[in-house]
């Protein structure tokens, strides 16, 4: 009878350990993560990679990220959430989108797990150099500092013990930015009012910016941003351009490809007038700089190459 009231004492007690060991797991792998300082991470979904990757650069060490968005080879405007992403936004203290009919998908997300403590970014409410009808703010410069600015002010909030370190990432990262800015302004030196085509609106936040003459019909570019057909009209102008070399370069977006842009890219590597690509969602293995960076880099090597 007294080794039946031992095993029995030995039993209770390994199961409160295992239940110990369990609830120290659970509470590891919970949105705020302990870190081996003591303190924790902020748990943040990003709406799409880009955002990801600056509110990354911005946190470091203290947020735990997640980038819903963030195949390149998808056209963002078909994407369709499923039940994982649920979860992430479920669990989220910080979730960073896009907004402006962008990530629709977002929205029903958020409305799908409501909560009174999760803290919402929105790209092009913080923006302010927004262009109007295009919510591709996060090809602007500017705008991405104001939302850098803004996202640092809500880690701060959440975290405040890591406020300076915060500040810190924020001033690299502007800094970063500086060499975007420049090739933006070199390009505008030496190609100002250089004609080109663009398949789509997204390009229009560097175009501008570098003095750079879009001919192609913005009614056009629209449809194709939207997801819908350009008006026969637009169609023949746009490809007329092309046809008739008025347009020294031709920059198009890889990810929203229809017949008709196909037709448009196919005609200027025909007439040999370079092409540039560009993406709409940060490729593999880049950083938002790098990426601006490098589509700048192209398109100013396309422009001293045409003819």
């Amino acid at each position: 009878m007294k080794n039946k009231n031992l095993y029995i004492l030995f039993g209770i007690i390994l199961i409160a350990l295992v239940s110990y060991v369990v609830y120290k797991g659970s509470k590891t792998n919970s949105s705020m993560q302990s870190t081996q300082e003591g303190s924790q991470k902020i748990h943040v979904v990003a709406a799409e990679n880009f955002y990801g990757d600056i509110v990354q650069q911005l946190g470091g060490k203290h947020v735990q990220v997640l980038s819903v968005l963030s195949d390149p080879n998808v056209d963002p405007h078909e994407y369709e959430s499923n039940v994982q992403d649920g979860i992430a936004v479920a669990k989220a203290n910080l979730v960073i989108k896009n907004g402006d009919g962008y990530d629709t998908w977002m929205d029903k997300l958020l409305s799908a797990s409501p909560s009174k403590t999760r803290v919402i970014l929105t790209g092009t409410d913080i923006a302010d150099h927004k262009i109007a009808d295009n919510p591709h703010v996060w090809y602007g410069v500017d705008n991405v500092k104001t939302i850098a600015r803004k996202i640092t002010v809500t880690l701060k909030q959440e975290d405040p013990a890591d406020a300076n370190e915060f500040d810190q990432n924020l001033t690299a990262f502007d800094i970063s930015l500086q060499s975007i800015q420049q090739k933006i302004d070199a390009i505008k030196a030496k190609y100002s009012s250089t004609q080109v085509g663009l398949t789509e609106t997204i390009y229009l936040y560097q175009t501008q910016p570098a003095g750079l003459n879009v001919l192609t019909p913005l009614s056009f570019e629209r449809a194709i941003a939207e997801g819908n057909d350009p008006s026969a009209d637009d169609v023949a102008k746009a490809n007329d351009q092309i046809t008739n070399k008025q347009v020294k370069v031709l920059i198009y977006n890889e990810q929203t490809i229809t017949p008709v842009t196909t037709n448009m890219q196919n005609e200027a590597k025909q007439q040999n007038i370079p092409v540039v690509p560009v993406t709409e969602t940060m490729p593999t293995n880049k950083h938002y700089q790098s990426w601006m960076m490098d589509q700048l880099t192209n398109l100013e090597a396309a422009l001293q190459s045409a003819k």
